[in-house]
Protein backbone atom coordinates (compact mmCIF):
# COMPACT_ATOMS: atom_id res chain seq x y z
CA UNK A 1 0.00 0.00 0.00
CA UNK A 2 1.24 3.51 -0.78
CA UNK A 3 2.72 5.61 1.98
CA UNK A 4 0.39 7.89 3.95
CA UNK A 5 1.74 11.01 5.63
CA UNK A 6 0.46 13.92 7.62
CA UNK A 7 -1.62 14.22 10.74
CA UNK A 8 -4.41 11.78 11.46
CA UNK A 9 -7.82 13.21 10.75
CA UNK A 10 -9.14 12.96 14.29
CA UNK A 11 -6.05 14.82 15.62
CA UNK A 12 -6.07 17.49 12.92
CA UNK A 13 -9.74 18.29 13.22
CA UNK A 14 -9.86 18.92 16.96
CA UNK A 15 -9.27 22.67 17.39
CA UNK A 16 -10.35 23.87 13.93
CA UNK A 17 -13.74 25.08 15.14
CA UNK A 18 -11.94 27.31 17.68
CA UNK A 19 -9.58 29.05 15.27
CA UNK A 20 -9.04 29.99 11.65
CA UNK A 21 -6.51 28.04 9.58
CA UNK A 22 -4.38 30.36 7.42
CA UNK A 23 -3.53 28.69 4.10
CA UNK A 24 -0.84 30.74 2.32
CA UNK A 25 -0.61 30.35 -1.45
CA UNK A 26 1.95 33.10 -2.14
CA UNK A 27 4.39 30.56 -3.63
CA UNK A 28 1.78 29.06 -5.94
CA UNK A 29 -1.06 31.45 -6.83
CA UNK A 30 0.99 34.51 -5.89
CA UNK A 31 3.82 33.49 -8.20
CA UNK A 32 1.35 33.20 -11.08
CA UNK A 33 1.09 37.00 -11.15
CA UNK A 34 2.51 38.32 -14.44
CA UNK A 35 6.24 39.02 -14.25
CA UNK A 36 7.01 37.02 -11.11
CA UNK A 37 9.57 34.25 -11.53
CA UNK A 38 10.90 32.84 -8.27
CA UNK A 39 13.77 30.38 -8.30
CA UNK A 40 14.08 27.56 -5.78
CA UNK A 41 16.31 29.59 -3.44
CA UNK A 42 13.87 32.51 -3.32
CA UNK A 43 10.89 30.21 -2.76
CA UNK A 44 12.68 28.47 0.09
CA UNK A 45 13.55 31.82 1.70
CA UNK A 46 9.91 32.93 1.55
CA UNK A 47 8.68 29.56 2.83
CA UNK A 48 10.94 29.74 5.87
CA UNK A 49 9.70 33.25 6.63
CA UNK A 50 6.08 32.08 6.27
CA UNK A 51 6.81 29.36 8.83
CA UNK A 52 8.20 32.02 11.19
CA UNK A 53 5.10 34.08 10.53
CA UNK A 54 3.04 31.15 11.78
CA UNK A 55 0.82 30.24 8.82
CA UNK A 56 -0.74 26.78 9.10
CA UNK A 57 -0.41 25.63 5.48
CA UNK A 58 2.13 26.66 2.81
CA UNK A 59 1.13 25.83 -0.75
CA UNK A 60 4.64 25.52 -2.13
CA UNK A 61 3.81 25.22 -5.84
CA UNK A 62 2.41 23.17 -8.71
CA UNK A 63 4.83 20.23 -8.98
CA UNK A 64 3.64 18.96 -12.36
CA UNK A 65 4.10 22.39 -14.00
CA UNK A 66 7.88 21.99 -14.44
CA UNK A 67 10.90 20.15 -13.12
CA UNK A 68 12.08 23.32 -11.43
CA UNK A 69 8.80 23.76 -9.59
CA UNK A 70 8.85 20.10 -8.55
CA UNK A 71 12.34 20.43 -7.09
CA UNK A 72 11.46 23.66 -5.29
CA UNK A 73 8.39 22.07 -3.68
CA UNK A 74 10.41 18.99 -2.69
CA UNK A 75 13.17 21.13 -1.13
CA UNK A 76 10.62 23.15 0.85
CA UNK A 77 8.95 19.94 2.04
CA UNK A 78 12.27 18.57 3.25
CA UNK A 79 13.48 21.78 4.90
CA UNK A 80 10.62 23.82 6.34
CA UNK A 81 9.28 22.79 9.75
CA UNK A 82 6.18 23.78 11.65
CA UNK A 83 3.71 24.12 8.77
CA UNK A 84 1.82 21.73 6.50
CA UNK A 85 3.35 21.74 3.00
CA UNK A 86 0.80 21.45 0.19
CA UNK A 87 1.15 20.89 -3.53
CA UNK A 88 -1.43 21.62 -6.21
CA UNK A 89 -2.66 18.89 -8.55
CA UNK A 90 -5.14 18.65 -11.38
CA UNK A 91 -7.81 15.96 -11.14
CA UNK A 92 -5.80 13.25 -12.87
CA UNK A 93 -4.04 10.26 -11.40
CA UNK A 94 -0.64 11.15 -12.87
CA UNK A 95 -0.74 14.67 -11.43
CA UNK A 96 -1.81 13.41 -8.01
CA UNK A 97 1.08 10.95 -7.85
CA UNK A 98 3.59 13.54 -9.05
CA UNK A 99 2.35 15.97 -6.40
CA UNK A 100 2.73 13.36 -3.68
CA UNK A 101 6.31 12.66 -4.72
CA UNK A 102 7.11 16.35 -4.18
CA UNK A 103 5.49 16.74 -0.72
CA UNK A 104 5.89 13.27 0.80
CA UNK A 105 9.02 14.19 2.83
CA UNK A 106 7.28 17.05 4.66
CA UNK A 107 6.61 16.87 8.39
CA UNK A 108 2.92 17.31 7.45
CA UNK A 109 1.88 17.13 3.80
CA UNK A 110 -1.28 17.85 1.81
CA UNK A 111 -2.44 17.17 -1.75
CA UNK A 112 -4.68 19.89 -3.16
CA UNK A 113 -6.82 18.64 -6.07
CA UNK A 114 -8.83 21.02 -8.23
CA UNK A 115 -11.24 20.68 -11.16
CA UNK A 116 -13.37 23.27 -12.94
CA UNK A 117 -17.14 23.00 -12.48
CA UNK A 118 -18.66 26.10 -14.15
CA UNK A 119 -20.42 25.66 -17.53
CA UNK A 120 -17.96 28.07 -19.17
CA UNK A 121 -14.90 26.12 -18.01
CA UNK A 122 -16.36 22.69 -18.74
CA UNK A 123 -17.30 23.70 -22.28
CA UNK A 124 -14.30 25.78 -23.35
CA UNK A 125 -11.45 24.32 -21.27
CA UNK A 126 -12.19 20.79 -20.13
CA UNK A 127 -14.58 19.73 -22.92
CA UNK A 128 -16.15 17.43 -20.35
CA UNK A 129 -19.73 16.66 -19.43
CA UNK A 130 -21.14 16.93 -15.91
CA UNK A 131 -20.92 13.17 -15.43
CA UNK A 132 -17.28 13.12 -16.52
CA UNK A 133 -16.48 15.90 -14.02
CA UNK A 134 -18.11 13.92 -11.22
CA UNK A 135 -16.20 10.78 -12.16
CA UNK A 136 -12.83 12.60 -12.40
CA UNK A 137 -13.44 14.21 -9.02
CA UNK A 138 -14.16 10.87 -7.38
CA UNK A 139 -11.15 9.07 -8.89
CA UNK A 140 -8.57 11.78 -8.22
CA UNK A 141 -9.64 12.52 -4.66
CA UNK A 142 -9.75 8.81 -3.84
CA UNK A 143 -6.23 8.31 -5.19
CA UNK A 144 -4.95 11.31 -3.20
CA UNK A 145 -6.56 9.85 -0.07
CA UNK A 146 -4.65 6.60 -0.61
CA UNK A 147 -1.38 8.52 -0.62
CA UNK A 148 -1.97 11.16 2.02
CA UNK A 149 -4.29 11.66 4.98
CA UNK A 150 -4.74 15.37 4.24
CA UNK A 151 -6.59 16.00 0.96
CA UNK A 152 -8.15 19.25 -0.19
CA UNK A 153 -10.57 19.60 -3.09
CA UNK A 154 -11.46 22.83 -4.94
CA UNK A 155 -14.26 23.15 -7.54
CA UNK A 156 -12.69 25.88 -9.69
CA UNK A 157 -14.97 28.82 -10.57
CA UNK A 158 -17.46 27.69 -7.94
CA UNK A 159 -19.21 31.06 -7.70
CA UNK A 160 -20.33 30.79 -11.37
CA UNK A 161 -21.35 27.13 -11.05
CA UNK A 162 -25.06 26.26 -10.74
CA UNK A 163 -25.70 25.56 -7.08
CA UNK A 164 -27.28 22.13 -7.54
CA UNK A 165 -24.34 20.83 -9.58
CA UNK A 166 -21.84 22.37 -7.16
CA UNK A 167 -23.48 20.50 -4.28
CA UNK A 168 -23.19 17.23 -6.19
CA UNK A 169 -19.49 17.73 -6.91
CA UNK A 170 -18.47 18.64 -3.36
CA UNK A 171 -20.50 15.76 -1.94
CA UNK A 172 -18.67 13.33 -4.24
CA UNK A 173 -15.34 14.80 -3.11
CA UNK A 174 -16.21 14.43 0.58
CA UNK A 175 -17.41 10.87 0.08
CA UNK A 176 -14.15 10.05 -1.76
CA UNK A 177 -12.04 11.23 1.17
CA UNK A 178 -11.55 15.03 0.95
CA UNK A 179 -10.82 16.48 4.37
CA UNK A 180 -10.99 20.12 3.27
CA UNK A 181 -13.56 21.61 0.89
CA UNK A 182 -12.29 24.84 -0.61
CA UNK A 183 -14.85 27.10 -2.33
CA UNK A 184 -12.95 29.36 -4.75
CA UNK A 185 -14.23 32.64 -6.14
CA UNK A 186 -11.82 32.16 -9.03
CA UNK A 187 -12.66 35.30 -10.99
CA UNK A 188 -13.63 37.60 -8.12
CA UNK A 189 -17.30 37.48 -9.12
CA UNK A 190 -18.99 37.09 -5.74
CA UNK A 191 -20.56 39.67 -3.45
CA UNK A 192 -20.01 39.23 0.30
CA UNK A 193 -23.65 38.50 1.13
CA UNK A 194 -24.08 36.10 -1.78
CA UNK A 195 -20.84 34.29 -0.98
CA UNK A 196 -21.88 33.92 2.65
CA UNK A 197 -25.22 32.41 1.57
CA UNK A 198 -23.39 29.90 -0.64
CA UNK A 199 -21.18 28.82 2.27
CA UNK A 200 -24.17 28.38 4.58
CA UNK A 201 -26.01 26.23 2.07
CA UNK A 202 -23.00 23.95 1.54
CA UNK A 203 -22.66 23.52 5.30
CA UNK A 204 -26.32 22.66 5.60
CA UNK A 205 -26.65 20.30 2.63
CA UNK A 206 -23.26 18.53 2.42
CA UNK A 207 -22.76 16.21 5.40
CA UNK A 208 -19.35 14.83 6.30
CA UNK A 209 -16.19 15.33 8.29
CA UNK A 210 -14.42 18.18 6.52
CA UNK A 211 -13.16 21.73 6.99
CA UNK A 212 -14.77 24.40 4.86
CA UNK A 213 -12.40 26.84 3.17
CA UNK A 214 -12.55 29.93 0.92
CA UNK A 215 -10.23 31.20 -1.80
CA UNK A 216 -11.19 34.68 -3.05
CA UNK A 217 -9.78 36.78 -5.87
CA UNK A 218 -9.78 40.56 -5.94
CA UNK A 219 -11.12 41.44 -9.40
CA UNK A 220 -13.79 43.68 -7.87
CA UNK A 221 -11.72 44.64 -4.84
CA UNK A 222 -13.78 42.37 -2.57
CA UNK A 223 -11.40 39.50 -1.82
CA UNK A 224 -10.90 40.40 1.84
CA UNK A 225 -14.57 41.28 2.33
CA UNK A 226 -15.69 37.98 0.80
CA UNK A 227 -13.20 36.02 2.90
CA UNK A 228 -14.37 37.59 6.15
CA UNK A 229 -18.02 37.13 5.16
CA UNK A 230 -17.23 33.45 4.58
CA UNK A 231 -15.77 33.21 8.09
CA UNK A 232 -19.01 34.58 9.48
CA UNK A 233 -20.90 31.92 7.53
CA UNK A 234 -18.83 29.02 8.89
CA UNK A 235 -15.55 28.84 6.97
CA UNK A 236 -12.59 27.80 9.12
CA UNK A 237 -9.78 28.06 6.57
CA UNK A 238 -8.92 31.12 4.48
CA UNK A 239 -6.54 31.02 1.51
CA UNK A 240 -4.46 34.17 1.21
CA UNK A 241 -1.34 35.70 -0.34
CA UNK A 242 1.17 38.08 1.19
CA UNK A 243 0.57 41.64 -0.12
CA UNK A 244 -2.49 40.28 -1.95
CA UNK A 245 -0.47 39.29 -5.04
CA UNK A 246 -1.73 36.72 -7.52
CA UNK A 247 -3.47 36.26 -10.85
CA UNK A 248 -4.88 39.46 -12.40
CA UNK A 249 -5.95 41.72 -9.50
CA UNK A 250 -4.59 39.30 -6.90
CA UNK A 251 -5.92 37.27 -3.99
CA UNK A 252 -7.19 37.98 -0.52
CA UNK A 253 -4.39 39.70 1.38
CA UNK A 254 -2.92 37.78 4.31
CA UNK A 255 -2.25 40.89 6.36
CA UNK A 256 -5.74 42.30 5.81
CA UNK A 257 -7.53 39.06 6.68
CA UNK A 258 -5.43 38.34 9.76
CA UNK A 259 -5.64 41.87 11.16
CA UNK A 260 -9.34 42.06 10.31
CA UNK A 261 -9.98 38.97 12.43
CA UNK A 262 -7.70 40.28 15.19
CA UNK A 263 -8.98 43.84 15.29
CA UNK A 264 -12.69 42.94 15.05
CA UNK A 265 -12.70 39.67 16.96
CA UNK A 266 -15.97 40.81 18.50
CA UNK A 267 -17.61 40.23 15.11
CA UNK A 268 -16.24 36.68 14.74
CA UNK A 269 -16.96 35.14 18.09
CA UNK A 270 -13.39 35.54 19.32
CA UNK A 271 -11.87 33.32 16.60
CA UNK A 272 -8.08 33.44 16.53
CA UNK A 273 -5.24 32.56 14.18
CA UNK A 274 -1.77 31.23 14.97
CA UNK A 275 -0.08 34.01 13.01
CA UNK A 276 2.71 35.94 14.75
CA UNK A 277 1.56 39.36 13.61
CA UNK A 278 4.86 41.05 14.52
CA UNK A 279 6.39 39.31 11.47
CA UNK A 280 3.84 40.70 9.01
CA UNK A 281 5.77 43.78 7.85
CA UNK A 282 9.02 41.83 7.58
CA UNK A 283 7.29 39.16 5.46
CA UNK A 284 5.65 41.77 3.26
CA UNK A 285 8.96 43.47 2.50
CA UNK A 286 10.68 40.19 1.76
CA UNK A 287 7.99 39.12 -0.70
CA UNK A 288 8.05 42.55 -2.35
CA UNK A 289 11.84 42.41 -2.72
CA UNK A 290 12.01 38.88 -4.13
CA UNK A 291 9.02 39.17 -6.48
CA UNK A 292 9.79 42.70 -7.68
CA UNK A 293 6.22 43.75 -6.91
CA UNK A 294 6.21 47.05 -4.93
CA UNK A 295 3.64 47.57 -2.20
CA UNK A 296 1.31 50.47 -2.95
CA UNK A 297 1.75 53.38 -0.52
CA UNK A 298 -1.83 53.23 0.76
CA UNK A 299 -1.93 49.43 1.12
CA UNK A 300 -3.74 48.44 4.30
CA UNK A 301 -1.53 47.32 7.23
CA UNK A 302 1.80 47.17 5.32
CA UNK A 303 1.72 50.22 3.02
CA UNK A 304 4.12 53.13 3.52
CA UNK A 305 1.23 55.41 4.50
CA UNK A 306 -0.67 52.91 6.65
CA UNK A 307 0.44 54.69 9.84
CA UNK A 308 1.47 58.09 8.43
CA UNK A 309 -0.35 61.38 9.09
CA UNK A 310 0.01 64.76 7.37
CA UNK A 311 -3.31 66.49 8.12
CA UNK A 312 -2.98 68.86 11.07
CA UNK A 313 -6.20 67.65 12.69
CA UNK A 314 -5.14 64.01 12.45
CA UNK A 315 -1.64 64.82 13.71
CA UNK A 316 -3.04 66.62 16.73
CA UNK A 317 -5.26 63.64 17.54
CA UNK A 318 -2.56 60.99 17.08
CA UNK A 319 -0.02 62.96 19.11
CA UNK A 320 -2.57 63.28 21.90
CA UNK A 321 -3.60 59.60 21.77
CA UNK A 322 -2.80 57.08 19.03
CA UNK A 323 -6.26 55.51 19.17
CA UNK A 324 -7.92 58.68 17.87
CA UNK A 325 -6.99 57.80 14.29
CA UNK A 326 -5.24 54.40 14.41
CA UNK A 327 -7.26 51.22 15.02
CA UNK A 328 -4.15 49.01 14.76
CA UNK A 329 -1.04 49.43 16.84
CA UNK A 330 1.76 49.45 14.27
CA UNK A 331 4.01 47.57 16.69
CA UNK A 332 1.63 44.60 16.48
CA UNK A 333 2.57 44.10 12.83
CA UNK A 334 6.23 45.07 13.16
CA UNK A 335 5.77 48.58 11.80
CA UNK A 336 6.47 52.13 12.98
CA UNK A 337 3.60 53.83 14.75
CA UNK A 338 2.28 57.38 14.29
CA UNK A 339 4.61 58.62 11.55
CA UNK A 340 4.21 62.40 11.43
CA UNK A 341 4.77 63.83 7.93
CA UNK A 342 5.32 67.60 7.71
CA UNK A 343 3.50 69.03 4.71
CA UNK A 344 1.19 71.84 3.68
CA UNK A 345 -1.64 70.32 5.73
CA UNK A 346 0.39 70.09 8.94
CA UNK A 347 -0.24 72.24 12.00
CA UNK A 348 1.76 73.61 14.91
CA UNK A 349 1.40 70.43 16.96
CA UNK A 350 3.31 68.43 14.37
CA UNK A 351 6.03 71.09 14.14
CA UNK A 352 6.38 71.19 17.91
CA UNK A 353 6.61 67.39 17.99
CA UNK A 354 9.25 67.30 15.26
CA UNK A 355 11.22 70.21 16.84
CA UNK A 356 10.70 69.99 20.62
CA UNK A 357 12.71 73.16 21.35
CA UNK A 358 10.80 75.32 18.93
CA UNK A 359 8.49 76.88 21.52
CA UNK A 360 11.39 77.74 23.81
CA UNK A 361 13.28 79.41 20.96
CA UNK A 362 10.22 81.44 20.03
CA UNK A 363 9.83 82.64 23.63
CA UNK A 364 13.48 83.72 23.80
CA UNK A 365 13.16 85.58 20.49
CA UNK A 366 10.10 87.44 21.75
CA UNK A 367 11.99 88.65 24.81
CA UNK A 368 14.85 89.95 22.65
CA UNK A 369 12.80 91.92 20.18
CA UNK A 370 12.15 89.44 17.37
CA UNK A 371 9.61 90.73 14.94
CA UNK A 372 10.74 94.38 14.94
CA UNK A 373 11.16 96.07 11.52
CA UNK A 374 14.37 94.88 9.91
CA UNK A 375 15.24 98.19 8.23
CA UNK A 376 16.88 99.68 11.32
CA UNK A 377 17.36 98.82 14.92
CA UNK A 378 17.84 95.54 16.72
CA UNK A 379 17.62 92.22 14.86
CA UNK A 380 16.03 89.22 16.59
CA UNK A 381 17.61 86.08 17.95
CA UNK A 382 16.66 84.05 14.90
CA UNK A 383 18.36 86.49 12.55
CA UNK A 384 21.55 86.56 14.60
CA UNK A 385 21.57 82.76 14.71
CA UNK A 386 21.36 82.60 10.92
CA UNK A 387 24.08 85.17 10.29
CA UNK A 388 26.48 84.33 13.09
CA UNK A 389 27.04 85.83 16.52
CA UNK A 390 30.77 86.52 16.47
CA UNK A 391 32.25 89.71 15.08
CA UNK A 392 28.91 91.29 14.17
CA UNK A 393 29.03 94.75 12.65
CA UNK A 394 26.46 97.22 11.46
CA UNK A 395 25.19 97.12 7.90
CA UNK A 396 24.06 100.07 5.79
CA UNK A 397 20.58 100.08 7.29
CA UNK A 398 21.95 100.11 10.80
CA UNK A 399 21.16 96.45 11.44
CA UNK A 400 23.45 93.48 11.93
CA UNK A 401 25.48 91.80 9.28
CA UNK A 402 27.07 88.42 9.99
CA UNK A 403 29.98 86.41 8.72
CA UNK A 404 28.13 85.15 5.64
CA UNK A 405 27.52 88.67 4.35
CA UNK A 406 31.12 89.64 5.01
CA UNK A 407 32.35 86.69 2.98
CA UNK A 408 30.25 87.87 0.04
CA UNK A 409 31.69 91.37 0.37
CA UNK A 410 35.24 90.03 0.39
CA UNK A 411 34.61 88.04 -2.78
CA UNK A 412 33.23 91.12 -4.52
CA UNK A 413 36.24 93.18 -3.41
CA UNK A 414 38.62 90.57 -4.73
CA UNK A 415 37.00 90.70 -8.13
CA UNK A 416 37.33 94.49 -8.26
CA UNK A 417 41.00 94.26 -7.41
CA UNK A 418 41.64 91.69 -10.13
CA UNK A 419 39.95 93.88 -12.74
CA UNK A 420 42.03 96.85 -11.66
CA UNK A 421 45.23 94.82 -11.93
CA UNK A 422 44.37 93.85 -15.51
CA UNK A 423 44.28 97.53 -16.44
CA UNK A 424 40.56 97.43 -16.98
CA UNK A 425 39.99 100.58 -14.97
CA UNK A 426 39.46 102.76 -18.05
CA UNK A 427 36.73 100.47 -19.27
CA UNK A 428 34.49 100.60 -16.18
CA UNK A 429 31.65 103.05 -16.50
CA UNK A 430 33.25 105.17 -19.25
CA UNK A 431 31.50 104.05 -22.41
CA UNK A 432 29.07 106.60 -23.62
CA UNK A 433 25.67 105.72 -24.95
CA UNK A 434 23.39 108.66 -25.58
CA UNK A 435 25.37 110.76 -23.17
CA UNK A 436 25.21 108.21 -20.29
CA UNK A 437 27.89 105.96 -18.82
CA UNK A 438 27.52 102.21 -19.25
CA UNK A 439 28.89 99.38 -17.17
CA UNK A 440 30.79 96.19 -17.89
CA UNK A 441 27.47 94.35 -18.06
CA UNK A 442 26.24 96.70 -20.76
CA UNK A 443 29.44 96.17 -22.75
CA UNK A 444 28.92 92.39 -22.59
CA UNK A 445 25.33 92.72 -23.78
CA UNK A 446 26.33 94.93 -26.66
CA UNK A 447 29.08 92.54 -27.71
CA UNK A 448 26.56 89.70 -27.69
CA UNK A 449 24.24 91.69 -29.94
CA UNK A 450 26.89 92.28 -32.58
CA UNK A 451 29.45 94.62 -31.08
CA UNK A 452 29.59 98.30 -30.25
CA UNK A 453 29.67 99.15 -33.97
CA UNK A 454 25.98 98.36 -34.20
CA UNK A 455 25.05 101.30 -31.94
CA UNK A 456 23.66 104.61 -33.16
CA UNK A 457 25.31 107.72 -31.83
CA UNK A 458 23.47 110.55 -30.07
CA UNK A 459 23.31 112.46 -33.34
CA UNK A 460 21.45 109.62 -35.00
CA UNK A 461 24.28 108.59 -37.34
CA UNK A 462 25.87 105.15 -37.54
CA UNK A 463 28.81 104.99 -35.14
CA UNK A 464 32.23 103.59 -35.99
CA UNK A 465 33.12 100.02 -34.98
CA UNK A 466 34.95 101.56 -31.98
CA UNK A 467 33.59 104.39 -29.88
CA UNK A 468 36.12 107.16 -29.18
CA UNK A 469 36.49 107.92 -25.48
CA UNK A 470 39.33 110.49 -25.45
CA UNK A 471 41.34 112.06 -28.25
CA UNK A 472 44.00 114.67 -28.77
CA UNK A 473 42.11 116.70 -31.38
CA UNK A 474 39.02 117.02 -33.53
CA UNK A 475 40.21 116.08 -37.02
CA UNK A 476 41.18 112.94 -38.93
CA UNK A 477 44.47 111.30 -38.02
CA UNK A 478 44.29 112.31 -34.38
CA UNK A 479 45.45 109.68 -31.93
CA UNK A 480 43.05 108.68 -29.21
CA UNK A 481 41.91 105.88 -26.92
CA UNK A 482 39.21 103.42 -27.89
CA UNK A 483 37.66 100.45 -26.11
CA UNK A 484 37.85 97.30 -28.20
CA UNK A 485 35.20 94.55 -28.33
CA UNK A 486 37.28 92.63 -25.81
CA UNK A 487 36.63 95.43 -23.33
CA UNK A 488 40.27 96.54 -23.15
CA UNK A 489 41.36 100.14 -24.01
CA UNK A 490 43.81 100.66 -26.88
CA UNK A 491 45.37 103.55 -28.84
CA UNK A 492 44.35 104.24 -32.44
CA UNK A 493 44.35 106.92 -35.20
CA UNK A 494 41.03 108.28 -36.41
CA UNK A 495 40.36 108.63 -40.12
CA UNK A 496 37.41 110.86 -39.61
CA UNK A 497 35.82 112.84 -36.89
CA UNK A 498 33.45 111.07 -34.59
CA UNK A 499 30.62 113.05 -33.10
Amino acid sequence: MARRTGKRRDQRRGPLSERIVIFDTTLRDGEQAPGINLNAKAKLEIAEQLARLGVDVIEAGFPVASQGDFEAVREIARTVQGATIAGLSRASLGDVERCFEAVKDAEHSRIHVFLSTSPSHMEHMLRMSSDQVLEATKASVARAGELCDDVEFSPQDATRTPMEFLLQVVQVAVDAGATTLNIPDTVGYAMPWGFADMIRRIREEVPGDYTLSSHCHNDLGLATANSLAAVGAGVRQIEVCVNGIGERAGNASLEEVVMGLRTRRDQFGGLETHVNTEEIVRTSRMVSRLTGYPVQYNKAVVGKNAFAHESGIHQHGVLSDRSTYEIIDAREVGGEAAQIVLGKHSGRHAVADRHPGRRRHRAVADRHGAGRPRGRGHRGVGHRRRHGRRGLRGDRQGGWRGRGARRVQRRRGDRRQRRARRGDRAGRGLLRRGGRHTSNGARRRHRHRGGLGARVSASGEQALPYQVVTSGGAGPGVRGVRVARSGRPELYETKEQVG
